[in-house]
């Protein structure tokens, strides 16, 4: 096999083992640092380079000077994705088989739905860790919310964050607090108290900076992971960009979602002559922006410019860690990975977590503290665009993200990156970059995700050939090539077993958007890709309904 050539400033040793490539960890200190950014349901076509309006130059850059994703996948939800990112494995062997706030009583003490990231699963912190690392986090966790379960028990050296998988972007209230603001923040496992001028992405880019600062003393490369919770519901932003997208969205949604699909072509993100998916895919019982009345528009129209106040923020604060890593010299050799954690967010948050006493959703108040609103399906549908459907889903809108690679210099290479990757390849690909081998404990879960560096190095995706599998809330799909098998469960309900799904087939390479269904003309290959979703779903231990 044809190896890749690791950066010149690392001495290592390279081992050709069967077709896997390990490498022999050295004590050079001159390994790569690791920068790994997420940002929190994030669409597919919010950033400039993806074809939004949002200003975002700062990731815009990125794109322009490394290697712009366009078949990232994620899982369909933000802790699906961080368990498999964490472990480099499926997320029903690292124990999020489902999410915890959504375990059903069929799935409660079966292997793998645990709720957290387990003890069976390695966590690429801890791996890092022992090969030399400095190992920092902020932000999200939410992956465990016990002593025991948290980001300083799993290989971070240095963490602050929120366990829970959303909260108030402010201060939370200490006077009859939302459910939305009963939450935990952590540094370093212990109990902290924020700051009065508290704005979650703000702080954390704060936060990270100074371990960045002391970690440098210790002259061990760095693992950094900012796991920022924007531009997560609740939509809140800083008062000084809440005005800059006034009037920005007071056409419509299916304005905002053409314009962008138009920009994608002509980005060459999309062929000329591709059919994104139609819009309203998800409730056609839902009005379009002619069918509001004015005062419903300018709600809608101001949820989306607070939207997109936090994705601009959020860039600025990516700005300021690159800013940092350029000054302190450090720009150079570090390994920087961004991405969304799913698709766009289209739910109902109020379902979930009830308004508080002091919650305050006039208009005059939006974005502000005291507000708890999201965007609702319909722009959902705009930041998900070309794909079809959006977050908690397997369709192409709930797992297809934005991501950028800017390699360290030595292996930096420019362009658009079409090859296949998703979330579990990340892990392998920081170990080879840092000349650690793929560790081998038998009582944990084997690493399964492949390792992006040849990809990155321009000699195509480690999954052209090998297939792709996943389920979430019943919802599967399976990819072998270019065509995809999405499984989707009944509206009515989870569905009594795997039988129970509706099984739909595209070719992705011609149909991201899943127009077409080709299941009725060939279903022969949808027989065959069933059965290989069902020995995939047989092998992680995916749970159905006893009946």
């Amino acid at each position: 096999m044809a190896l890749l050539r690791l950066p010149q400033t690392l001495r290592t040793t390279v081992l050709v083992l069967g077709s896997s490539l390990a490498v022999a960890a050295s004590a050079d200190p001159a390994q790569p640092n690791i920068l790994l950014i997420v940002a929190d349901d994030l669409g597919y076509s919010d950033l400039g380079s993806y074809g939004g309006e949002i200003s975002t130059p700062t990731l815009d850059q990125l794109a322009r000077e490394g290697l712009q994703f366009t078949n990232m996948y994620a899982a369909p939800t933000c802790s699906i994705t961080r368990s498999m990112l964490m472990s480099g494995t499926d997320n029903h062997l690292a124990g999020l088989g489902t999410m915890a706030e959504a375990l059903q009583p069929f799935q409660r003490g079966k292997p793998g739905y645990e709720g957290y990231l387990n003890q069976r699963s390695y966590s690429i912190a801890e791996l890092l860790k022992q090969g030399g690392y400095s190992t920092l986090m902020v932000g999200k966790w939410h992956l465990g919310l016990e002593p025991d379960q948290g980001p300083d028990q799993r290989g971070f050296g240095q963490s602050f964050t929120l366990l829970e998988g959303g909260a108030s972007h402010f201060k939370p209230s200490s006077v009859d607090p939302s459910k939305l603001e009963q939450v935990h923040y952590r540094e370093n496992g212990k109990a902290v108290v924020l700051p009065d001028n508290f704005y979650s992405t703000d702080f954390y880019t704060d936060k990270l900076i100074g371990y960045l600062q002391n970690s440098q003393k210790d002259g061990k490369p760095f693992f950094a992971y900012a796991a920022f919770t924007s531009p997560h519901w609740p939509l809140q932003a800083p008062r000084e960009y809440l005005d800059k997208y006034r009037g920005r969205f007071d056409q419509g949604y299916d304005s905002v979602r053409l314009a962008r699909i138009q920009r994608m072509k002509s980005l060459g993100l999309m062929a000329s002559d591709a059919l994104p998916a139609q819009p309203l895919p998800a409730n056609p019982k839902l009005p379009g922006w002619e069918q509001l009345s004015p005062e419903q528009q300018r709600v809608e129209a101001r949820k989306m410019e607070i939207y997109a106040a936090m994705v601009d923020n959020l860039d600025h604060n990516i700005g300021r860690l690159i800013d940092y890593l350029r000054q302190s010299g450090q720009y150079d050799n570090t390994l920087i990975v961004f991405m969304s954690d799913n698709g766009a967010a289209g739910e109902n948050h109020t379902q979930f977590s009830a308004l508080g006493a002091h919650t305050d959703n006039s208009l005059a108040n939006l974005g502000k503290k005291g507000s708890q609103i999201d965007y609702g399906l319909r722009w959902a549908e705009v930041s998900a665009a070309p794909f079809h459907l959006f977050k908690g889903t397997t369709a192409e809108g709930g797992i297809s993200v934005p991501a950028i690679v800017q390699l360290p210099k030595t292996l930096r290479r420019q362009g658009v990156e079409r090859g296949v990757a998703r979330v579990d390849d990340i892990a392998p690909t920081f170990l080879e970059m840092a000349g650690i081998a793929l560790p081998s404990d038998s009582a944990k879960h084997p690493i399964t995700g492949k390792s992006m560096l040849p990809m990155l190095a321009g000699k195509g995706s480690a999954h052209s050939n090998h297939s792709l599998a996943a389920e979430l809330f019943g919802n599967a799909y399976y990819r072998e090539g270019n065509l995809k098998l999405l499984g989707m469960r009944p509206q009515a309900g989870f569905g009594d077993n795997a039988q129970a799904l509706q099984w739909q087939l595209f070719d992705v390479a011609q149909d991201r958007g899943e127009t077409t269904d080709l299941a009725a003309s060939r279903p022969e290959t949808v027989q065959r890709l069933k059965a290989a979703w069902l020995q995939y779903a047989e092998q992680v231990g995916v749970v159905f309904p006893a009946h």
